[in-house]
């Protein structure tokens, strides 16, 4: 949510209480509390991955594991990382070490001077990474008392991103009832997903922005994490 209001202009001024049904409410300058529900955009479109898609998604999560293990044997940072690998440059066996090692000196370099007691964002720079990886986002935010270190889209990649928008937007509106038994004066659905990709579709930004989406909450993002992009859906 710290990461949505650094992204998002517009983002009310207000302290960020984490609460339930809704998860999170801002108490506005006027008085009026927004609640906001934050969720992540389930591809339930997805293809099953076949056998080789399996061998190859753990395959990148143990050079995950073995690159957080790394660089906390020197770091006492908590942070929130997500790995998107190439679907064109594919890292051999052979490479692994020479891929962690790097990654982590790359990760190191992009968060040297921050501070660990403050929210932060930044993207490692390209030319910093191996070939086989396209992008690497790093977050920090002092509430975090664990490492997250995880594969982009390690839900899969959706065959109809529209249509699960649609299937998200609608179970939060069926819970949206609960939460109006708190009578805040406005809610809003965030929606969240690593990095906006489908098999199917190759320009999704405009496929999504051209759909009609009706929800009960007063406001519907779809937030891009990888790319710090914000759709207004509603």
């Amino acid at each position: 949510m710290n990461y949505f209001r650094e992204s998002y202009t517009d983002f009310p001024k207000g302290k960020i209480i984490p609460t339930e049904s809704p998860d999170f409410t801002i108490k506005m300058k006027n008085h009026h509390v927004l609640g906001i529900e934050l969720t992540r955009l389930n591809p339930g479109n997805a293809q099953i991955p076949d056998e080789l898609d399996l061998v190859e998604n753990r395959f990148r999560e143990q050079i995950i594991e073995k690159a957080k293990n790394l660089f906390e044997k020197n770091s006492n940072f908590k942070l929130f990382v997500k790995f998107l690998f190439s679907d064109i440059q594919k890292i051999t066996p052979e490479r692994e070490l020479i891929v962690v090692v790097q990654t982590v000196n790359a990760i190191r370099s992009a968060i040297q001077n921050k501070n660990e007691n403050s929210f932060f964002k930044v993207s490692v720079p390209k030319n910093q990474l191996v070939s086989g990886i396209d992008d690497v986002l790093v977050v920090n935010d002092p509430v975090m008392t664990i490492s997250i270190w995880e594969r982009s889209n390690n839900l899969g990649v959706s065959t109809d991103v529209v249509d699960d928008l649609h299937i998200s937007i609608h179970k939060k509106d069926d819970k949206l009832r609960l939460y109006q038994k708190n009578h805040l004066n406005y809610y809003w659905l965030l929606i969240t997903t690593d990095r906006l990709r489908g098999v199917k579709n190759n320009n999704l930004p405009n496929i999504i922005m051209n759909q009609k989406f009706e929800s009960r909450f007063q406001q519907v993002f779809l937030f891009d994490l990888m790319k710090s992009d914000i759709y207004q859906l509603i």
